[in-house]
């Protein structure tokens, strides 16, 4: 049976994501929550959550011997399927600059910044419910009409360098990054795991995704 590696470096929602990803793949595929660089190495498919401040995670994705390696020789060498979600998309980023300039893996190029809302009343984080604005078709978003609900939790933001690598955007006081993509590799600032039907149907287009 062909295996999804969940990526385990200390932080992420992983629970709730293997949760997610179990029923997605409907028996079809082995979701292994995983540390090991051998797993996914072996895996066709990668999965990259992540909770917390930029740099904490990054520096906590560093500090699993061989995994960054692992992770660009099978997303980018090999173009196995990719999807980083929240502050794991985040880190597809070339730079975060919370608390200080941090590089990320650098495999979109753009850098993650504080979310500065037109509104000052709106609060930061951007928690809760919000519409998706689809800027571009993408094989993970068939079937998701535009202005479907997803969930997000975030204080920060990619901004992609190119447009094309923009997928879908949400509107918070302006518009604010919900979706990347570029070739195999895709990332959602949302919380797949958490926006129900919205978040299962990528999940199912995820795990057929052929790049």
């Amino acid at each position: 049976m062909p295996t999804v590696a969940l990526i385990d470096y200390g932080s992420g929602n992983l629970a709730s994501a293997a949760k997610a990803l179990a029923r997605a793949a409907n028996g079809k595929f082995d979701i292994v929550t995983t540390a090991d660089p051998e797993v996914v190495k072996d895996a066709e498919r990668v999965v990259l959550p992540g909770v917390g401040a930029f740099a904490d995670c990054m520096r906590g994705l560093s500090a699993v011997p061989g995994m960054i390696e692992a992770l660009r020789e099978k997303v980018v060498k090999e173009g196995a399927p990719f999807l980083g979600i929240c502050v794991g998309m985040q880190l597809l980023a070339t730079v975060g600059v919370e608390f200080g300039r941090h590089a990320g893996l650098g495999w979109i190029a753009g850098e993650v910044v504080k979310i500065t809302p037109s509104d000052p009343g709106l609060k930061i984080p951007h928690m809760g419910w919000n519409e998706l604005t689809i800027l571009q078709k993408h094989p993970l978003l068939k079937g998701i009409a535009p202005g479907s609900h997803a969930y997000f939790v975030h204080s920060f933001e990619l901004k992609p360098a190119l447009p094309e690598d923009l997928i879908a955007t949400t509107d918070y006081g302006g518009p604010l990054t919900a979706m990347v993509g570029n070739e195999n590799i895709a990332g959602t600032q949302f919380h797949p795991e958490k926006s129900q039907a919205t978040g299962l149907k990528l999940l199912e287009n995820f795990l057929s995704w052929r790049p």
